[in-house]
């Protein structure tokens, strides 16, 4: 073997092992906020990279999705069944504003509705809201027996179920189209346009089970600041406030000690 060749062999390897860094020591924790329509605004904490040259954490945090319970946000198990989501609009402080983004039923609600002996009825239409949010709502209905039927079954002839699905979606959109998106999540928590096609469509076939099951927006409007702080109500808490320093004072004279 000449001398002076593979002079590789006695180093270890080119480069030399990377010291292994915590990823977590690079990320900054922020606040997750609700809009002011739910009880609890708190809805947990996400993780970013802190802004690092032209990386900036704010940019990295906006439009994240966050899906929550129902019942975390109402603090009442009864709603525990709803999903809601949200998206990430602004970050103030370590804050993240969030806005409604989308509804949905955790599957086993969904299941437990299903049964034999009734028909199903589904209807979905797409609405847009006074602020132009154009939304895709999802109904869902069950027909139920009349009081004091003998029959087993109560299966809803194909015109009843077209003349209920008309109905529907007409109720949909007469809601949807006469209010903002504020508005209409506010009638979404307590199902009052499910109660009202239950109502409305009595007179065709008695339903039960009437809820509007899904929730899609399918575009949204230009992001306005002021709409969203509007969305937040009295969001004051942790954003921090300027303060008006006097001019710097002057400095106190010394003062003579007699006697020194």
């Amino acid at each position: 073997m000449a001398v002076g060749k593979n002079k590789r062999i006695s180093k270890g390897k080119k480069g030399g092992k990377k010291k292994a860094v915590d990823p977590f020591s690079k990320k900054d924790w922020y606040d997750i906020k609700a809009p002011s329509i739910f009880n609890s605004r708190n809805v947990g904490k996400t993780l970013v990279t802190r802004t690092q040259g032209t990386k900036i954490a704010s940019e990295g945090l906006k439009h994240r999705v966050f899906e929550v319970s129902l019942a975390d946000l109402q603090n009442d198990e009864d709603h525990a069944f709803r999903k809601i989501r949200l998206r990430a609009e602004d970050v103030q402080g370590k804050n993240v504003l969030t806005n409604f983004w989308g509804m949905d039923f955790t599957t086993d609600k969904l299941r437990s509705l299903v049964k034999k002996w009734q028909s199903l009825i589904e209807a979905h239409v797409d609405v847009k809201t006074t602020d132009n949010y154009t939304l895709r709502l999802f109904c869902i209905a069950f027909t139920k027996k009349r009081a004091n039927q003998q029959k087993r079954t109560c299966y809803a002839q194909s015109s009843q179920i077209r003349q209920i699905r008309r109905k529907m979606r007409e109720i949909m959109v007469n809601q949807a189209q006469s209010c903002d998106l504020k508005d209409l999540v506010q009638k979404f928590i307590p199902e009052s346009i499910g109660k009202e096609i239950e109502k409305a469509t009595q007179g065709i076939y008695p339903l039960q089970n009437v809820y509007i099951r899904k929730v899609k927006i399918l575009k949204a409007p230009k992001f306005d600041l002021g709409k969203l702080m509007e969305v937040h109500g009295d969001y004051s808490e942790d954003v921090g406030m300027k303060l008006d320093r006097a001019a710097e004072e002057p400095a106190a004279e010394p003062t003579e000690v007699v006697g020194a």
